[in-house]
């Protein structure tokens, strides 16, 4: 897959086209070692000092970006032994969330996510992560499971948020929503939330009310959208800049107002620079805070997990 650039790596992408050049030029005119080799120590510097100082605004399309992990990644990367459950039971079944059984390190656990999908086909297809209410119902019936055979829950979140069709508002969007967080909040086994891209409003916290809520070193976490706050507050999409910088939407910010309780560090240059790398560090994170909650009764659990959101916004 060709590598997409995004504009503030603008000068990255120069430096990697000239290096390009120069391996082609080394088929016909001789050899271009050293020049490539300072090139690229080059881009890879410049990399590491841009990656190193994102704004807000500059997180929100890494945490966009295409190629970057998702839930089916992780699936795969991290699970075996997956076995999709699908329906809600009610209505039918919702392909932007997917859920099921697996095992994580050999342990049985139930795992579920948003999914983006990677190319026209498959973004059609899980309608771009935005879930309608049957998947939610699904989330339910799933995390209920969980409950009843004593499972862990580990869930991955990547929405822009829930989708606001006419369909879904006349099936109850925000009672599923409701519902499903609600779910996530009185569950008596370990859960764990990890924030991979955007967590964008009561379509994240929808599967994200959980005992812990881990998010990766360039994903957002947020209300609303930037596009939707700027068009909210100025009347105008094209400020999501502004909005982006006022929202306090990334990782050390939410850290600090003790909405999420660790950040999982990605390789330079964005999860998506390294996929592989990016899960494993996932995998290591989730297999420490599950180890660590894996010791609580299940009321010790739900207390811990009362305590963790009522101490959200509160002074001194």
């Amino acid at each position: 897959m060709a590598a997409h650039y995004l504009e503030f790596e603008k000068p990255i992408a120069d430096l990697e086209a000239k290096i390009e050049e120069l391996n082609l030029l080394s088929s016909t005119s001789g050899s271009f070692d050293a020049e490539v080799d300072g090139l690229r120590k080059k881009a890879e510097q410049l990399r590491r000092k841009t990656y190193a100082d994102l704004d807000p605004w500059m997180k929100t399309q890494v945490a966009r970006h295409p190629q970057r992990p998702h839930f089916v990644d992780y699936v795969e990367g991290l699970f075996t032994d997956f076995v999709e459950l699908k329906g809600d039971r009610q209505f039918g079944d919702d392909q932007a969330i997917l859920g099921g059984l697996a095992r994580f390190r050999g342990s049985p656990v139930v795992v579920m996510g948003h999914e983006k999908g990677h190319d026209t086909q498959t973004r059609l297809t899980h309608n771009f992560g935005m879930a309608r209410p049957e998947g939610y119902r699904k989330a339910v019936r799933l995390m209920d499971m969980a409950e009843q055979y004593g499972l862990p829950v580990l869930t991955f979140v990547d929405t822009a948020g829930a989708y606001p069709g006419l369909g879904a508002e006349e099936r109850g969007q925000a009672e599923a929503i409701a519902r499903s967080t609600e779910r996530c909040l009185t569950l008596g086994v370990p859960s764990i939330a990890t924030v991979t891209g955007e967590g964008g409003s009561g379509g994240a916290i929808a599967i994200a009310a959980a005992g812990r809520v881990l998010m990766l070193e360039h994903s957002i976490y947020s209300v609303i959208s930037p596009e939707g706050a700027a068009g909210i507050l100025w009347r105008d999409g094209a400020r999501a800049r502004d909005a982006a910088m006022a929202m306090k939407i990334t990782g050390p910010d939410l850290l600090e107002l003790k909405i999420i309780d660790r950040i999982i560090p990605e390789p330079v240059g964005g999860a998506h620079a390294d996929p592989a790398a990016a899960i494993a560090n996932v995998g290591d994170v989730l297999a420490e805070e599950l180890a660590a909650l894996s010791t609580l009764s299940p009321d010790q659990i739900r207390k811990a997990r009362a305590d963790r959101f009522y101490a959200i916004g509160r002074l001194g």
